[in-house]
């Protein structure tokens, strides 16, 4: 695969490529198979296990949880942001508009949507850091593929190698795992109250959140939206074929590293939680999940151009065409289930129950988006995020 700025072909299909539709999709299933512990278990991404569910069967789930879906599919979802960005540009061309104008208002518009998310749904949202972020690749545009491969992998060095040496520093130091109990009472006592309840907690929570997203998530997000970019700039998806050498290379050496780092991360946040050892593997894990995320997408579109691989690629697309909507749905359903606004299951389902429900819940997606698009040109999110981005009414039934 070639970066050189010579070898850039700007993208000119006016269509949606299926295959990124798809991939968006299969990042949403992992993203619910991740933020469903946030509404169910009051414990999570604290530093003790909840001591309500302390079978070995519980943490497995858990391990399992961290192995093949803690911090990869936000890595994914970011991924595609950045491929998203360069068909906007193609957008703006093919429509005769400023794509600067254009882009500032999306951002806007997101940032919008994202913080009233946060403050109302789930407190752990990023949109609004996405919407901040892409203001840096608006500013990078002008970078050759080659250029923002570099960047990407710069970031993605520099902060597996800060959060290994503050884990080796908290080693060094004697730290351990933090008192936790009395946050997860915090968070218990809320989703298990009413609704005015929830809504406080998740207000309430949202600045120090978005704050823990910038420190967390945020170098490695802008790190994919670089990668995204380049892809996009050298349309990766629109002709895979081209890159099928890379996608083998990527799959030998990126699935092992990949997997080995995630093992490593997976074992700590599941049986060592909180302190310098779950701090360390996090930075080996923040190191090496970029290469197993870039194996779900070369696995994803390789899958995609075989005949049963078509037919997933068919059923997933729908629901990554639609995916801000679907986002947002997530944690409303999440919501409904766990908290104040609905039944209030925080704490009451084992964590096998909790797995067992993404596949429900996702599924059920899937059947709404198609039925969706069958009479929409966009999800009722996008609508009004494009009404935004162009300044106008786009139409909201598909005609014909």
């Amino acid at each position: 695969m070639s970066l050189r700025a010579g070898t850039v072909s700007a993208p000119v299909a006016p269509d949606r490529l299926r295959n990124v539709d798809a991939l968006r999709g299969f990042a949403l299933f992992g993203i619910l198979a991740v933020n469903i512990w946030a509404f169910a278990d009051p414990y999570y991404a604290s530093p003790e296990s909840n001591p309500a569910f302390d079978s070995g069967l519980d943490h497995v789930v858990r391990f399992t949880v961290s192995l093949l879906f803690e911090t990869k599919f936000y890595l994914l979802f970011s991924f595609l942001f950045g491929y998203s960005f360069t068909l906007q540009m193609a957008a703006a061309e093919r429509a005769g508009t400023a794509f600067l104008p254009r882009m500032l208002r999306r951002q806007s518009g997101l940032l919008a949507i994202g913080l009233v998310h946060g403050a109302v749904l789930y407190y752990g949202e990023i949109l609004s850091t996405y919407a901040i972020l892409g203001l840096i690749l608006l500013a990078c545009r002008h970078i050759s593929p080659r250029r923002a491969v570099q960047i990407g992998v710069g970031l993605v060095a520099a902060v597996g190698v800060v959060w290994m040496l503050l884990g080796l520093l908290t080693l060094a130091e004697g730290g351990g795992a933090g008192v936790a109990a009395s946050d997860a009472a915090v968070k218990l006592t809320a989703f298990g109250g009413d609704a005015a309840a929830t809504l406080g907690f998740h207000s309430g929570h949202l600045p120090e959140t978005i704050s823990a997203l910038v420190a967390l998530q945020a170098p490695s997000a802008m790190a994919m939206f670089f990668f995204g970019f380049a892809a996009g700039r050298v349309q990766a998806f629109a002709d895979p074929d081209r890159f099928r050498p890379l996608g083998r290379r990527i799959l030998v050496f990126g699935l092992p590293v990949g997997l080995i780092g995630a093992l490593a991360y997976a074992l700590a946040a599941a049986y060592a939680p909180g302190g310098g050892v779950e701090t360390f593997a996090f930075g080996l894990g923040q190191l090496t999940a970029p290469l197993l995320t870039a194996s779900y997408v070369v696995a994803g579109v390789m899958l995609f151009r075989t005949a049963p691989g078509r037919r997933i690629e068919s059923a997933l697309a729908p629901m990554g065409t639609i995916a801000l909507t679907n986002y947002l749905l997530q944690s409303l359903v999440l919501g409904v289930l766990f908290t104040g606004y609905g039944f209030g299951l925080i704490d009451r389902m084992p964590p096998l129950a909790v797995l067992a429900a993404v596949p429900v819940i996702f599924a059920t997606q899937l059947l709404l988006s198609r039925w969706w698009l069958r009479g929409h040109r966009y999800g009722p999110a996008e609508w009004a995020l494009r009404a935004i981005t162009i300044a106008g009414i786009p139409p909201w039934r598909r005609r014909g």
